[in-house]
């Protein structure tokens, strides 16, 4: 059975500068990985890549081995809540069901089937009190859920999530942890990209990290070694011994922009 998500020397270049250099990487069906690396390593550039909003340069991606664009209906993408313009006039039903989108299509109206999974998808992350709610009224936690709920209404094979631990209580991390659990349970395909190296070796099965061009990818044991580290994030790791030969890590990136030239 072909990896559900393959790279193959993807290379992206923003202002001639790359964001993902010669990246090639083969996800297999399923799977729940971890996507660490500095600030402007490509971690957001990649999920970026793979929802078509932003086109390599060279290289080539493919999904269920067939070319990208054409399997676009199975990826659910929750970008970084900074990305979303809040001013538009829009309910936290309403968004949720945009999530239904690709199923109903532009000259149908939702049907019995779009509304229940719009319902069951706020049940499961506890936020239909929210429904008739602005966006704008909201907290960023309560903001988070809303966006796994679009993304869960979607029925993805591939859940893609741009640092959704960053800012949110305790709750909601919980919340989305639990989620991941019962998506693993599904066989659904999710990435994850966080800046907590510890959570990444603690929760997840593999590990991506990046900087502009692959630095390791497999399990946690695997990638967390002081080499890889290193050559990642340089002089911003403070590295103790951890148990079972990771390392406990403690830096000092920033989250990453939203701005391209820094992607």
């Amino acid at each position: 059975m072909p990896a559900r998500i393959d790279f193959d020397k993807v290379t992206v270049l923003f202002n001639d500068r790359p964001a993902l250099d010669h990246v090639t990487l083969s996800i297999p069906h399923g799977q729940h990985a971890a996507v660490v690396g500095p600030n402007g390593a490509g971690k957001s550039t990649l999920f970026k890549v793979l929802v078509g909003l932003v086109t390599p340069n060279s290289g080539s991606v493919k999904i269920h081995a067939q070319p990208l664009g054409n399997e676009m209906y199975c990826v659910s993408y929750v970008p970084q809540r900074e990305e979303v313009d809040l001013r538009f006039p829009i309910t936290v039903e309403e968004t949720i069901m945009m999530g239904r989108y690709r199923h109903y299509g532009l000259l149908k109206a939702p049907d019995r089937k779009d509304h229940n999974m719009v319902k069951n998808a706020m049940e499961r992350l506890n936020i239909t009190r929210l429904a008739k709610r602005s966006l704008n009224e909201l907290s960023g936690g309560q903001l988070q859920r809303v966006f796994l709920a679009r993304a869960i209404a979607q029925e993805p094979h591939i859940l893609l999530m741009d640092e959704p631990f960053n800012g949110v209580d305790l709750s909601t991390q919980e919340a989305t942890m639990q989620l991941l659990a019962e998506l693993k349970d599904q066989d659904v395909t999710v990435l994850v990209s966080t800046h907590d190296l510890n959570m990444a070796a603690s929760k997840f099965e593999s590990i991506i990290l990046l900087k502009k061009r692959l630095i390791a990818y497999g399990t946690p044991a695997e990638v967390m070694k002081r080499e890889n580290l290193s050559a990642a994030f340089g002089e911003q790791l403070f590295l103790l011994d951890g148990l079972d030969g990771l390392a406990v890590i403690d830096h000092c990136c920033p989250p990453e922009t939203t701005g391209e030239e820094a992607r």
